[in-house]
């Protein structure tokens, strides 16, 4: 990675606004020294974080064990490379891998019964080989993790906060069994970066898109469960979802989705055999455009 991109990555911005500057400015030297000249609306941090030598960046992640990773280098998942509007860098801990992955989110504000489904969900996934790709969250996502981690499964945990900031904090342990399993943890935002509201909706289309396929366990009618199912559906990954009571209010989301055309999931026993028939789409796959191509045709084609 350039010293260049080095410095920009760790300003902090949102993603739109990078792509903003690239679209004005051309390239990262363009924009870092944009930046600097104070020709941009760049905030006081994001100026300040771009001025810091792209050495001691370096000697900084290589402390965290942090790897920064961009999208046009090695070490970049490849499924996120086909979709639009992907991430420029990631930060990254841990180990990626290439078995199937399959996302289980959903609302924070869960029910015991989400929970244990959710757990069940990410064992069942742990089990027959896949990853399990969520936002380590309080609620249905720290729930497939900790299922996952059980079973001695591999997880991809995709943070709205900087890599090395765990959020909520109770999740410490979950965070470190996650590494412990030998799983990975992605940010975009650089280390020490604060949980902000507005970070976890726009991390959601990294999980749509590290995702094979998309499951959402327990949802409102609004929340980050159904932005990351909308996005999955922009992208062609299949999306299920679990059925719940009417009148409760952790199921409208996942129940709208149902009636819409995603693929309802009755239990871990159902999961599993969903997995058993996707697997060899994915387990083969090669090419990131096959990928794809795969995931489009799964997500219109009920008998998968």
């Amino acid at each position: 990675m350039n010293d260049h991109l080095m410095r920009l990555a760790f300003g902090a911005m949102a993603p739109r606004t990078v792509d903003r500057l690239f679209e004005r400015y051309g390239d990262e030297e363009a924009i870092t020294e944009a930046i600097r000249r104070g020709r941009t609306k760049a905030s006081g941090h994001t100026v300040a974080a771009v001025a810091v030598s792209a050495k001691q960046r370096r000697d900084e992640l290589a402390a965290l064990d942090v790897t920064l990773v961009s999208s046009d280098g090695s070490g970049f998942p490849e499924r996120l490379i086909v979709f639009p509007g992907h991430p420029r860098w990631l930060f990254v801990r841990g180990s990626d891998s290439r078995s199937p992955a399959i996302g289980i989110v959903g609302t924070r504000t869960c029910t015991r019964y989400g929970i244990d489904l959710a757990t069940a969900y990410g064992e069942v996934a742990a089990v027959r080989g896949w990853s399990v790709v969520s936002g380590l969250a309080r609620g249905i996502d720290g729930a497939a993790h900790t299922g996952a981690t059980n079973a001695g499964g591999h997880c991809q945990a995709v943070l709205g906060s900087g890599i090395d900031v765990v959020y909520p904090r109770s999740h410490r342990a979950l965070h470190t069994s996650v590494l412990g399993t030998g799983g990975v943890v992605i940010s975009e935002f650089p280390p020490g970066t604060p949980p902000e509201g507005w970070r976890f909706p726009t991390r959601n289309r990294i999980i749509a898109g590290l995702s094979d396929v998309l499951l959402v366990v327990e949802a409102g009618l609004k929340g980050g469960a159904l932005i990351t199912a909308r996005i999955a559906l922009d992208y062609g990954v299949p999306v299920y979802a679990v059925p719940g009571d009417i009148d409760r209010v952790a199921s409208v989301g996942t129940n709208l989705l149902i009636r819409d055309g995603a693929f309802p999931i009755l239990g871990p026993e159902d999961l599993a055999e969903v997995l058993s028939l996707l697997e060899p789409l994915y387990t083969t796959r090669n090419d990131t455009d096959e990928r794809l191509a795969v995931s489009r045709d799964s997500a219109t084609d009920p008998q998968l």
